[in-house]
């Protein structure tokens, strides 16, 4: 990642200035993240009325991230900004402690530790809307805790929301060594499923550990190949059609999909989500796909997991805020088995 050389956007590396603080910094959209994001200094911000404001510790990097810096599919400009991202850096994931509260906040003070999302999640700072962040599992690092939000809650809604997971269903799984896939496979395992999960053949003994009961070498073998169908077909990696994905599922299966990972840059593989949707009334196949909720609620569910020891984050690798274009590489290149996490400068 590249420093910049201007007075008021210093290098990153410690928290000098009591006025401002470390950040990763965006001015335009790219997909190379080693082109369009550096670190800087910049003013903190404060909470204003009904916000939260996070001395953050740790964030993560998800394929959001990447849609965030990148501008693409084209779709997402209408939210991220038209021509250039309207905010700092695409960082949501965050863990860390209060740092103050705004006007009419109850339920959080300083000293609180807290998980969950924000905008503009990689910096030193980051406010927050007190409905998207909860209290920290006690069990977890910062690190650790800081990969659960947007990914574990996308599984969450996917396996038990949408995909109706029940014990003794048949449930496939692709994608599965990823940051969702990894939540996936134990949450659908949790819930009393036969979980048979497709990854690539360095990580298919880390998706066994999950709680996979089968699994799928996908560089070796094609899952729609075997006679098995499946109740549930959680579709996270996004690189298989529609027609693919029928295949695989009973005559009254569920398919959830949740990637749309092609190289298209005006819906971005959203059209294979929004034809599922459109053929869905006219089959006897539930098809559909959805926009995950960032919510406290969740959160507090997901903690309830965790505590009990259902449900843990697999963590591939740390690195520091000043290496985030590493890390978002990193998460590019496929090499990563569960999260990538960041970690902040202590003050």
């Amino acid at each position: 990642m590249r420093d910049t050389g201007e007075p008021t956007a210093t290098t990153s590396g410690s928290s000098s200035g009591a006025g401002t603080m470390a950040a990763v910094v965006q001015e335009r959209y790219g997909a190379q993240p080693e082109a369009v994001l550096r670190t800087a200094r910049l003013p903190r911000p404060g909470p204003g009325p009904g916000e939260v404001l996070v001395r953050v510790h740790a964030s993560s990097i998800d394929r959001g991230t990447w849609h965030l810096m990148a501008g693409l599919p084209y779709a997402v400009r209408p939210v991220s900004g038209l021509r250039r991202p309207k905010l700092p850096n695409p960082g949501r994931n965050l863990a860390g402690v209060v740092e103050a509260v705004g006007p009419g906040v109850t339920g959080f003070a300083p000293g609180d530790e807290v998980y969950g999302t924000a905008a503009a999640a990689f910096a030193e700072y980051a406010v927050a809307r007190p409905d998207r962040i909860a209290p920290k599992p006690a069990a977890l690092t910062f690190e650790q805790a800081a990969t659960v939000p947007v990914s574990a809650l996308t599984a969450l809604q996917a396996v038990r929301d949408k995909g109706e997971v029940q014990p003794g269903r048949q449930v496939l799984i692709t994608g599965a060594a990823g940051g969702v896939g990894t939540f996936a496979v134990q949450l659908a395992h949790a819930l009393g499923a036969l979980v048979t999960a497709v990854a690539s053949t360095p990580k298919l003994d880390a998706v066994r550990a999950l709680g996979a009961d089968h699994v799928i070498d996908y560089t070796r073998e094609d899952f729609l190949a075997g006679p098995r169908r499946y109740d549930t077909v959680i579709d996270i990696a996004g690189n298989r059609s529609l027609r693919d994905l029928r295949r695989a599922l009973t005559p009254r299966g569920r398919l959830v999909i949740t990637g749309g990972e092609t190289n298209g840059r005006w819906l971005g593989g959203t059209d294979r989500q929004l034809r599922a949707q459109l053929l869905s009334p006219f089959t006897g196949q539930h098809l559909g796909t959805f926009i995950a909720s960032e919510h406290a609620d969740g959160l507090r569910d997901l903690t309830t997991l965790i505590d009990a020891g259902t449900l843990s984050p697999v963590v591939a690798r740390v690195y520091p805020l000043t290496e985030t274009a590493a890390a978002v590489r990193h998460l590019l290149d496929a090499r990563a088995t569960g999260k990538v996490a960041l970690t902040l400068p202590a003050e």
